[in-house]
This record gives C-alpha cells, structure tokens and sequence, in this order.
C-alpha cells in the first residue's frame, strides 16, 4: 500500500479507538493520527480480558503488545457445582494501551482537551479550535440510547495485595456461590501474581446505580471468606457495561448519520457479557484494511460493521430477555448455572458471539432455568419492543 498522506482524527481515547489507531499504523505508517481526550489521561482504569477463541489472527497480533498477564485454564463457581476450562485467558490494561500509542511517531494524543462536536471531517474543540482531517471516528463511549432496551453488568473492582499467597491459580471468571442481591451476582477473580489478585464485585441488574462503598465492604468480606488478609488495595476500577435486551437499530443509529462511530458509541459489544475488546478489534482490523477513506466513507463502514454484528446476534439479545424478564431476579444464577454444565465448545461459541445452529438448540432443549410461559413472553423482539415502549409511554398503568 502507498503511504496516504491522510490524516484521521479519533474522538475519544479509550480502548476501540486505541486500536484503531494501532491497527491503522501499522497498515500505513504515514497516517497522521490525532486522538482527542478530554481526561488527562487516555484510556480510563481498565482491565480488559479474552478468551484466546475470542479473536482471530491478525487481533491476536493487534492485541499481543497489550497483553499484561496471560493464563492457560480458568474455572467457575456455582452453588451447584464447581468447574475448571482448558482454554487461554487473557488480560490487557490501560497502561499497556497508553504506552503501545505513545510509542507511534505519527500518533499524537491531545489529553485534557475536550470535544463537543464531530463532523464527517472535522472535530469542534470545547476551547473554539476547529480541527479537520481527512476522517472521524467517534469513539467517546455511549452517545445516547435511543431505540435501546437495556439491562446492565455493573462492577466494582479492588487489586489487593494479600499478606500470604493467595493460592490462585488461574482466573475465577465467575463465583456465583456468594449470595445474591441486586440481581445476579457474582465474584469475578485475576490472580495476577502470588500475592496480588483483582476482585470484582458484579451484578446483572436492571439498573445502572453503583453502590461503591457497600461493594467495597463486599469485596473485603469476600476476601475474608477466602482466607486472606489485605495487605494493601493497589487500585480501584469500577464500570457499568450495557446489557442489551432489544432495540431498533436504524432508530439507535440512523442512517442519515454522517458520522462514522466506534466502541459503545456504535453498539460493539457482546450482548451478554458487555465486553467489547474482541469487537473493538474487529472494527480496527476493518477499518485498517479500507485505509484511506474519507469522513462519508468511514462512516459507512462503521455503521454497516455494527449492524452485520446486530443482525448477528439477535439469539443473544434473546437469551437476555429471559435472563433479564422471565422469572425472579434473585434467581437469575441458575440460568447461568444451568449455561455452565454445557459442552466447552459451545461456550467458547458463546464467548466468541459464534454460536452454531446447533450450539442454539442445546441452549433452549432440556428443562428451561425460568418459567417457560414468562419466556415466551419475551421471546419475540418486535413485540417486546412494542410493549416496552407502552409502559414508557404510560408508567403509572
């Protein structure tokens, strides 16, 4: 490819578009890179993790300069049963991302800066300077949620350093034998050396609201449940990922939009799990193989990227209804209990938003974890929508 000349401008500076502009460089060199911030830091708090099924080749390659620690098992826990995974993890982090994009001669990072508005072409900067380019991205996490139907995964998340070895030896990626409040809880562990290890305390809810200090309790009395002592807690992160139950795709995302979007802000995430690192590498892949385009081209890719991973995965906003309407909220752990007792393949499926024909009628055949009249309630997107949309219009009904 000849060197472009083109200059693309990302707003926003968290994980899709770090990629992007990664994958981008490393495509063509050339590409002057300008990413917008308005933190004084790029990327947030984060700990990003995958499965190694979760990404093909060329976004392993992507993502190899950003991995920080890496297991080759994981396991879960229910109150049923307990269950150990011979498959890879994988965690990347914002420290990670931070130093990958600083190492790229041709990206610049303007922290601290804050952009209220993006053009095809050009961006709109809180402090009046207008900056154009050859294309933008909007990356700056959810613009709205219109024609979006959603429940939450919300976490709070301590790295401790015990005063004794912990003993993990790989990721805990659900504890689901601790008890239940606000939904479908669970206890997320990365043991990340003998002595520091992040617990998170999450929830499937239907709300958006983090009680910070009372997790916080949480995770100090789950860490004495397991026979450690905290020695320090070296961090703090905390999120609430969407969820998502239905929706109107061209209602969320217009067609007549000129702006092309990435992360959250285009609904690239797994539906069920929140997580969106293998979908932001998907688009970054795609979007460095059309490089140069302009700002109408950029965000024709972007939108049709997003809606062929819409049309995708409808079971999955499926399987959400019934986790998030049909049945008690209290009693959501045994949907993903019963889900745990499958077949690895269909889970490392699952994981990677794959799922076969087949993967499908396994996960509806057998005894329903939730009352099978409330599931086939919700089980037809269209008319979920229209009677979301009734009790909007009329709450006190």
């Amino acid at each position: 490819m000849r060197p472009s000349n083109s200059t693309l401008l990302l707003a926003g500076a968290g994980l899709a578009n770090g990629l992007i502009a990664l994958a981008v460089t490393r495509r063509d060199p050339s590409a002057r890179i300008v990413m917008f911030d308005r933190a004084a830091a790029p990327g947030g708090n984060h700990t990003w993790s995958f499965h190694d099924q979760d990404l093909d080749t060329p976004g392993k390659s992507l993502l190899e300069p950003l991995v920080a620690h890496r297991w080759n098992a994981q396991e879960v826990r229910f109150p049923g049963f307990e269950r150990d995974f011979k498959s890879g993890y994988a965690s990347a982090t914002t420290d990670h991302l931070i130093a990958e994009l600083k190492r790229q001669e041709n990206i610049e990072l303007r922290c601290g800066t804050e952009v209220v508005g993006v053009e095809p072409e050009a961006v709109q900067l809180a402090d009046g300077n207008r900056v154009n380019g050859s294309a933008t991205i909007d990356g700056r996490g959810p613009r709205g949620r219109d024609g979006l139907i959603l429940g939450f995964q919300k976490f709070l998340g301590h790295e401790i350093l015990t005063r004794q070895p912990h003993a993990l030896k790989r990721p805990v990626i659900m504890d689901a034998s601790v008890s239940q409040a606000d939904g479908y809880r669970f206890i997320y562990l990365l043991p990340f050396d003998d002595r520091r290890v992040l617990i998170e305390d999450t929830y499937y809810s239907d709300g958006a609201d983090l009680a910070s200090s009372e997790l916080a309790e949480r995770i100090t009395a789950y860490a004495q449940t397991q026979g450690w002592e905290i020695d320090q807690v070296l961090r703090e992160e905390r999120g609430v990922l969407p969820i998502l139950l239905a929706g109107d795709f061209d209602q969320f995302w217009p067609r007549q939009d000129p702006v092309a979007r990435s992360g959250l802000n285009a609904a690239l995430f797994h539906p069920t799990t929140g997580y969106s690192l293998p979908q932001a590498a998907a688009l970054a892949e795609a979007v460095a193989a059309a490089w140069p385009l302009d700002g109408a081209a950029m965000a024709r890719l972007t939108r049709s990227h997003a809606q062929r991973l819409w049309q995708s995965t409808a079971f999955f906003r499926m399987l959400n209804r019934m986790l998030f309407r049909a049945g008690r909220p209290e009693h959501r752990y045994r949907v993903l209990q019963r889900f745990y007792s499958l077949d690895p393949s269909l889970i490392t499926n699952f994981y990677a938003a794959s799922l076969t024909l087949r993967d499908r009628v396994r996960i509806l055949s057998g005894t329903p974890p939730v009352p099978v009249l409330e599931a086939m309630t919700v089980m037809n997107e269209a008319s979920f929508l229209r009677r979301e949309a009734a009790v909007r219009a009329n709450p006190a009904d």
